[in-house]
């Protein structure tokens, strides 16, 4: 039986409230949109737009690398800062590691540019750095935006010299109101790295630009923004939901709504890295394969150098692209950025590319109890830097939790990091009964830092109180 005109149009309006409440974010018409596919796509496009460059350019980047391609950029944002434009760039400490110490930024600062670290270690927050600023954001005179997945560096354009492909990552071209959503973001960024907010000045561009809805996802710790928006578009699928992601580590009510949506006759396919630059969340990634499989959800390993999209299609009509990873890290630890659209002519271009893409890939299925698949391509070498291994460790409480809960039956993929786990443990233990001191000190420097932080704090707190 056809519903009535004025039904369909009370659940339009009650899905479009449901989508902006997960979201904490409108849905915003008028915009003009292009999906920008690897660096081959997206570097052109931002480079273009920051030449054309007349009243300001904000970049908000989580790593931007001190080699060839980092240079180039950092050159070209000089290039018009010397010519007069207002250029502000926001980088992440932990993400940039060593390259603004080791002058990566100095050519841009020298020509009256502004830059700002987001978040480094300090004495009054003992953790406090731990969390992110994993965004991915350029703008350009409050008139277009670039948002995706891309960060600046050689390994996004390929090292033909050592055989390595360029990785494979998704961005985003946006012009329209949404501009200044993203603007809004880009501000309140800004001012945490200690800028002033009045400097970024956001002016709404004139309706008109195109005809596509999308939503300006901007995430902080704990908000899990972006968490509710997959859990909701998951429960809301009916017929499909294709997803590429780069470090997929989901927790419990995510991997359910998957198997779920899967059990009820959902189309759901992952696609996921075959090999990573953080190696440890591939076989984090696998431990939660056999549960996908058997409810149905189909799982594919990219043969490439990397897959370092996050991605997501479902039913022909909704697309988000961004710079969350599916796992907790991403959804509350860090500052992340994704754009959810509204369009099936943008929802017909991610499921072409997802399509292209699954024929580099390979498909795991289950024989028996085992994993199938072809033998496991090389990438070259793999970097374990310290800096990368601490946002792989995030997810392997997965694994830790089966071992010591009991909750479900461990994969032989998990051997690695439990044995790794387990060996660091017993060392532990070993080093506090032959040396007791070897153990105390490093704890007592611990302790002792996490109540300097404490004292730091609430003597700010004190003087602030005290303040008239």
């Amino acid at each position: 039986m056809p519903h009535p005109a004025g039904d369909l149009e009370d659940l339009r309006t009650l899905a479009d409230q449901a989508f902006s409440r997960a979201a904490g974010a409108p849905l915003i018409g008028g915009n003009q949109v292009r999906v920008l596919r690897d660096a081959a796509e997206n570097y052109p496009a931002w480079e273009d737009a920051i030449r054309r460059a007349e009243r300001s350019v904000h970049v908000e980047m989580y790593i931007i690398h001190r080699d060839a391609a980092g240079r180039r950029f950092v050159a070209l944002l000089a290039e018009r800062a010397r010519a007069g434009v207002a250029v502000r760039l926001v980088y992440d400490w932990f993400g940039c590691g060593l390259g603004p110490l080791l002058g990566l930024f100095r050519p841009l600062v020298g020509a009256g540019g502004d830059v700002r670290v987001f978040n480094p270690p300090r004495l009054s927050t003992a953790l406090g750095w731990t969390r992110r600023n994993h965004r991915k954001l350029i703008t350009v005179d409050g008139r277009i935006v670039f948002v995706g997945g891309l960060c600046v560096g050689r390994a996004w354009e390929g090292r033909p010299e050592k055989n390595q492909d360029p990785w494979r990552d998704t961005g985003i071209e946006i012009v329209g109101p949404a501009v200044a959503h993203a603007e809004r973001a880009f501000r309140s960024s800004w001012a945490l790295a200690g800028g002033n907010p009045d400097d970024v000045s956001v002016d709404e561009p004139a309706r008109g630009a195109g005809d596509v809805h999308l939503r300006i996802i901007p995430t902080e710790p704990f908000s899990a923004s972006l968490l509710r928006t997959d859990l909701l578009v998951t429960a809301l699928a009916r017929k499909s939901l294709w997803i590429s992601d780069a470090y997929f580590i989901g927790h419990g009510p995510f991997v359910v709504a998957l198997q779920r949506a899967a059990e009820d006759g959902l189309d759901v396919r992952l696609l996921l890295p075959q090999g990573s630059d953080v190696a440890w969340t591939v076989p984090l990634s696998r431990s939660l394969y056999r549960l996908l499989l058997d409810a149905g959800v189909r799982i594919f390993e990219w043969n490439g150098s990397m897959m370092h999209a996050k991605t997501a299609v479902a039913d022909g009509r909704w697309s988000r692209i961004g710079s969350t990873n599916l796992n907790l890290n991403s959804w509350v630890g860090n500052w992340e950025l994704d754009v959810a659209v509204e369009d099936t002519g943008v929802a017909r271009t991610m499921e072409a590319a997802f399509l292209e893409d699954l024929n580099r890939s390979t498909e795991i299925v289950m024989a028996g109890r085992r994993r199938v698949a072809r033998p496991r391509v090389k990438h070259g070498r793999t970097r374990r830097s310290a800096r990368r291994a601490l946002r792989a460790i995030t997810g392997l409480g997965h694994s830790l939790g089966a071992a010591v809960m009991g909750s479900r039956d461990l994969e032989e993929w998990e051997l690695a990091p439990l044995f790794g786990v387990g060996l660091l443990l017993a060392l532990v233990a070993a080093v506090g009964l032959s040396y007791p001191r070897g153990l105390a000190w490093p704890l007592a420097v611990l302790a002792g830092w996490a109540g300097l932080s404490l004292i730091a704090e609430s003597f700010g707190l004190w003087r602030g109180r005290r303040r008239p």
